[in-house]
């Protein structure tokens, strides 16, 4: 701790002794551990502080290449040109096509058609078979 031996911790501790006295001693060494911990606290916080620019600037350094990436990806894999006209969708549209594959492919042409029911007649309501008591 500090280089501080533990003979040379002895010795400091048998002066103050004797300097301060036994009296005062608890009083002095509350005082000293008051101040060490206020000392603790603003290193700590100079720290914490210290890494949140760290942590910032590397932010920042990590956004600079994902820019730099997306723009690279983006000359490389330009989208492409969906225009309008006449009311129709020109160009390719990849999304468009594969909801029109998946739309053939599970459509059921034999499946029967569902019953209309007349809106105008009310629809009957079945009665349960047993009575409860």
């Amino acid at each position: 701790m500090f280089g501080i031996d533990t003979q040379e911790l002895l010795v400091i501790a048998v002066v103050a002794l004797i300097v301060i006295g036994p009296k005062d001693l608890p009083r002095v060494m509350r005082t000293i551990g008051h101040w060490v911990g206020r000392a603790k606290g603003v290193a700590r916080h100079f720290r914490s502080g210290f890494d949140q620019m760290l942590r910032e600037a590397d932010l920042e350094e990590m956004e600079k290449k994902w820019r730099a990436d997306n723009e690279a990806i983006m000359r490389d894999y330009p989208t492409p040109s969906l225009e309008y006209g006449n009311g129709e969708l020109s160009g390719y549209d990849p999304i468009a096509e594969e909801i029109a594959t998946a739309d053939a492919a599970t459509r059921d042409d034999t499946a029967p058609a569902a019953p209309e029911l007349p809106f105008d007649q009310p629809v009957p309501v079945r009665k349960p078979q047993v009575e409860l008591p």
